[in-house]
């Protein structure tokens, strides 16, 4: 619906511990809950700053963007790819992270939770 059926994705559990992971959901779901721990480099850039700031994502290494579940990031994830950016989509966004087991944290520090 979001993505097209090429847009490159991994699974949670395919994210490796040095992914560079672009987390493009709103401040208030980053608070309530983002990646913990478990990966190389995390960064916050909600999906409609992400042209202006596209200087913050690096060129040189893959890039795994996250969203709720997975729509918005398909997006960013094949505009990141036509500007040269090397990009896959995590499949099933933060709630398959959660349901993987993978850590969360909320910004207060407490376990995070996906809104």
């Amino acid at each position: 619906m979001f993505g097209h059926s090429s847009t490159p994705s991994v699974s949670a559990a395919q994210v490796a511990a040095d992914a560079f992971v672009l987390d493009v959901r709103e401040p208030y779901e980053w608070q309530a809950g983002h990646i913990a721990d478990g990966v190389g480099a995390l960064v916050h850039i909600p999906m409609g700053e992400v042209q202006q700031r596209l200087a913050e994502i690096p060129v040189e290494r893959e890039v795994v963007v996250v969203c709720k579940v997975g729509g918005r990031s398909a997006q960013v994830v094949d505009y990141l790819n036509q500007v040269g950016r090397t990009a896959v989509n995590l499949d099933g966004g933060m709630y398959a992270w959660a349901a993987a087991g993978r850590p969360l944290v909320s910004d207060a520090g407490a376990p995070g939770s996906v809104v």
